[in-house]
């Protein structure tokens, strides 16, 4: 069997856009299944939100406008809904606990939980309205997807989970990312972020999966 195309992705758990990106890539693990495997990292979009949305959004609303558009950009896709107080009822100070915490449970558990766990979390926000910034309702997800909580907490004892989480933050400097989500295919040979639609990724990823690395691709 030949080994799975690597699909280094990169996101924000507070970004709107890959929370509509989260059934893009369910479809595509379920339709290309072992020919693909997903390597998940985060990037800094929304570390410092309290600072962010009061000044990129000043002329324009301020969190009531942003708010309003994260509810507009995801009213065209009727399997990613989104709360109507969503960036109002409750306001995240930072992504980065929630980042933190997820790559501390990858250490500990594994990528699957983490990749799950990543799931509830944005659930939790955009469908729940809940301050995925709180370290204890972090927590509270964690335990109840039945995951052992005190081995995630050893993770972030020992730094380890931090030093990961930099690692991402770093990567996704160096790579020049322009936000979330962000796809980097086949260790590098093509970049797809932002909004993209499924059936661009599908095409680009089987492109790949179908031409030998060493070959000139088309796509």
């Amino acid at each position: 069997m030949n080994k799975p195309l690597i699909i280094d992705y990169y996101s924000d758990v507070l970004c709107v856009w890959a929370w509509i990106a989260q059934r893009r890539n369910d479809e595509l693990h379920s339709k290309l299944g072992e020919n693909i495997q997903f390597r998940y990292h985060y990037i800094d979009v929304f570390g410092n939100a309290m600072e962010k949305i009061p000044n990129q959004w000043r002329d324009k609303g301020g969190y009531q406008g942003f708010a309003q558009h994260v509810i507009d950009s995801g009213a065209a896709y009727l399997d990613t809904p989104i709360h109507s107080q969503v960036w109002q009822k409750v306001k995240p100070a930072s992504s980065a606990s929630c980042h933190l915490f997820l790559k501390a449970t990858a250490i500990a558990l594994g990528e699957q939980a983490s990749s799950e766990l990543a799931l509830a979390c944005r659930q939790a926000f955009f469908n729940d309205c809940l301050d995925i910034s709180q370290l204890s309702l972090l927590f509270q997800l964690a335990e109840q997807a039945g995951f052992a909580t005190s081995k995630i907490q050893v993770a972030l004892d020992d730094g380890s989970a931090m030093a990961a989480l930099m690692k991402d933050y770093q990567s996704a400097k160096t790579l020049a990312l322009k936000g979330s989500p962000s796809y980097i295919i086949d260790n590098g040979r093509q970049v797809l972020y932002g909004n993209v639609g499924y059936r661009v990724l599908q095409a680009n990823i089987e492109e790949h999966l179908k031409s030998p690395t060493e070959e000139a691709s088309w796509c």
